[in-house]
């Protein structure tokens, strides 16, 4: 393969982790920001979201890892939990075959499993900002050894809500690791920290002009007093038939109710805010990213950065107060080069709110004047056939990808650290196995009640075949695939 990627002369094992994600050709914010990072190169970015930014800044700082290094060589700070994962997720994928380990940390996870974590082999870290103060503070995470620090989302953390808390992480950094900042929407307030903690900063504004925005999302509006609300999305949604649909509203409330009426009407409808747990969070953005349901009403928390493949429409159900959420909103549908939809309702009392808006992204949304009724009843038909199908269909990609032969297996092991199960037990019971060198061997993860391990060089599918069950320091240890990686 062709990898496009190759001229910015990366490591021959992140190439390989390249192809297997299928990236091949660097995207315009990848092809700025790739070398100036490599070159050591402080960068504010400003790109819209769905463009590439979250590799932009993983590829090179998986390529500067010294994985020999077990100390912590890179460390991102997002704004949520969710983000936080996901950008962990980007970077255990593209760090895969050079054996890179990448730790999530955040609040409402204890501090002891996390302090467990960064005593084991960990090369770089994903944080939100209070619980990597709170390791900072206890002394629990050595930045001594940090080459490269990014905010993502930076307009977010930059805010007065969180500078205090970025300038306090910046202070403590080496002097010379290189910084980025990261988000599809800059401000001025960046610019005191920036010129405080930043050397000789390089802006890189990705334009995309008002024509291909235009083309990639459509935007419109529709005039409607809030007793009608709620009939109106129906329409919206029976008229449109989107294959998924990201419903956004502005407060915790509003989205538990907008879930209740959509559930009680019979909709393939989930729900998330900021008041949930963790757990239930992640189970539901994990589910809609699978196709379980198509429909998910939420607050403003997913607006920012999570990436979720063929979301065909949004809906703002309400408008939002802050005209930099509408941007982010609208950019969870037409991502990379697909193309979305966004419709935005809005009573008499909001029209100034849309005004906002239409100044800020210098774009005028169109207004629907109305839905045609037949529209409305045959989309109605298919609509709810399409929901049918994805409730018949669920377990179809599951199936197939057990048929896969993937040259990065990730496997679970039914046995942790309370079994006094180590790293280095792992490794001895996986070389003894034929077939199985220690370069098969990839990122090993103990956690408390089970084990996860990467399989390389195509050697799982086999390796799964031959083993159900594995002895690890005299125990029977089971082993499947693991299919949430």
């Amino acid at each position: 393969m062709n990898n496009k990627f190759q001229k910015f002369n990366l490591d021959k094992n992140i190439i390989r982790s390249l192809n297997n994600l299928n990236y091949v050709e660097p995207s315009k914010v990848q092809e700025e920001v790739i070398p100036r990072l490599l070159d050591n190169k402080d960068v504010i970015v400003k790109s819209k979201t769905g463009s590439g930014k979250t590799a932009s800044f993983a590829i090179p700082i998986v390529e500067k890892v010294d994985v020999d290094n077990n100390s912590v060589q890179g460390l991102i700070i997002a704004p949520t939990r969710e983000l936080a994962l996901q950008i962990k997720e980007e970077i255990q994928n593209i760090g895969r075959t050079k054996k890179v380990r990448c730790s999530a940390i955040f609040g409402k996870q204890p501090l002891k499993d996390q302090i467990a974590e960064l005593k084991q082999r960990v090369h770089i870290v994903v944080a939100t900002p209070g619980r990597i103060i709170d390791h900072i503070g206890r002394g629990t995470i050595d930045l001594s050894n940090i080459k490269y620090f990014i905010i993502d989302e930076a307009d977010k953390m930059i805010h007065k809500s969180f500078v205090e808390d970025m300038e306090s992480i910046l202070s403590k950094l080496p002097q010379q690791s290189c910084k980025g900042m990261f988000s599809a929407t800059i401000d001025e307030n960046m610019d005191l920290v920036c010129n405080k903690y930043m050397k000789k900063t390089e802006r890189i504004d990705i334009k995309v002009d008002n024509i291909q925005v235009k083309r990639q999302i459509s935007e419109y509006c529709i005039k409607v007093e809030k007793e009608s609300r709620y009939e109106t999305l129906k329409d919206i949604i029976y008229s449109e038939c989107p294959n998924s649909t990201i419903i956004f509203a502005n407060t915790r409330d509003k989205v538990d109710e907008i879930y209740k009426n959509m559930k009680k009407d019979k909709f393939l409808v989930g729900a998330i805010h900021g008041e949930m747990s963790q757990d239930k969070r992640l189970f539901i953005i994990k589910d809609f990213k699978e196709h379980k349901f198509n429909i998910l009403v939420s607050s403003d928390i997913t607006s920012r950065g999570i990436h979720i493949d063929d979301v065909s429409l949004v809906i703002n159900y309400e408008v939002p107060r802050d005209k930099e959420n509408y941007v982010h909103r609208i950019g969870r549908t037409g991502r990379v080069d697909k193309i979305g939809k966004a419709i935005t309702l809005i009573s008499s009392n909001e029209e100034k709110y849309l005004n906002e808006i239409e100044n800020y992204t210098e774009n005028k949304i169109e207004e629907i004047i109305s839905i045609n009724e037949d529209k409305i009843r045959n989309g109605e038909t298919t609509f709810k056939k399409l929901q049918n199908d994805l409730l018949k269909n669920k377990k179809i990609n599951k199936k197939e990808d057990k048929d896969s032969n993937e040259e990065v297996t990730r496997i679970y092991l039914n046995v942790g650290k309370k079994k006094k199960i180590r790293v280095i037990d792992i490794v001895g019971a996986l070389s003894n196995i034929e077939g199985i060198d220690n370069e098969d061997i990839g990122v090993i993860e103990v956690k408390d009640i089970c084990s996860y391990v990467d399989i390389l060089n195509y050697k799982g599918k086999a390796f799964l075949k031959n083993n159900k069950e594995i002895v690890i320091k005299k125990k029977q240890v089971k082993v499947k695939k693991d299919y949430k990686k």
